[in-house]
């Protein structure tokens, strides 16, 4: 059994075909998918998979660092109120984003940290995005460890030395089609990291793993993920599958 543990089901180009989709997925053996909020539009569409399947889509709750604009603290008071009203896998995706737009960095710094401060409060993970800040996001993290903050440094594309860091600060990474990728560095750190501190993800509908490179992505690719990360430990693709899924339950507290 494999688990996706970030995965956009409620992206349009995917909703399109939710159903089979689904099937999909529970036919590749991916029998658990996490999704991760971007703001206050992507609710609903969420909340729709997270309530027709139950017992495979799980939805978690946060404010994107991308989605950090001019009304961030209305899009905050949002999550803060489903956070109070319901049981959510984690608070996700958080973090900061240097790619895309700097214009609001201090703010996503704010939002970052009292998203982080809510997950404490109700005892869940953090799903952490990281794009171009993986030594300022670890930063955070640690100032904020106080023994109980666990979660997963998703699509992580830090250094190996920036790899160690999340290990040591007790958090996961997450691996995902970027593995596949010959010219992305990612394979390389990969060899030379712990299973046990690995944990997998698609982020579908984005950065589907090879062949389907360049093509929308989808959970049913986990396997391609698990046979890479497979061949690159010397391991049998089960053992990827047991020792991931061990993982993320780890992190989930399922």
């Amino acid at each position: 059994m494999f688990i996706d543990t970030h995965t956009h089901l409620y992206d349009e180009q995917l909703m399109a075909e939710e159903e089979a989709m689904i099937q999909r997925a529970l036919d590749a053996g991916v029998h658990r998918m996490y999704m991760p909020n971007c703001d206050s539009s992507t609710i609903e569409g969420m909340m729709h998979l997270a309530q027709k399947y139950p017992q495979h889509c799980l939805p978690m709750m946060g404010l994107h660092p991308v989605y950090v604009k001019e009304n961030y603290k209305g899009e905050l008071a949002i999550v803060q109120e489903w956070l109070g009203k319901q049981k959510f896998a984690a608070v996700g995706e958080i973090g900061l984003d240097y790619y895309w737009d700097k214009t609001f960095v201090p703010q996503q710094k704010e939002a970052f940290e009292l998203q982080i401060d809510w997950a404490l409060q109700y005892d869940i993970p953090i799903v952490i995005h990281s794009r171009e800040s993986t030594q300022d996001c670890i930063d955070v993290v640690r100032s904020k460890q106080n023994g109980k903050l666990k979660g997963i440094f998703h699509c992580f594309s830090g250094t190996l030395r920036e790899a160690q860091q999340v290990i040591d600060l007790g958090f996961y990474l997450g691996i995902g089609g970027v593995v596949t990728f010959k010219k992305a560095g990612l394979a390389e750190i990969v060899q030379q990291l712990p299973l046990d501190n690995i944990v997998l993800e698609t982020d579908a509908p984005y950065l589907a793993p090879t062949p389907y490179r360049g093509k929308r992505n989808e959970s049913a690719y986990i396997p391609l993920i698990a046979d890479k990360i497979a061949e690159l430990k010397q391991v049998r693709i089960e053992e990827v599958a047991r020792i991931t899924t061990a993982n993320a339950e780890k992190v989930f507290a399922m």
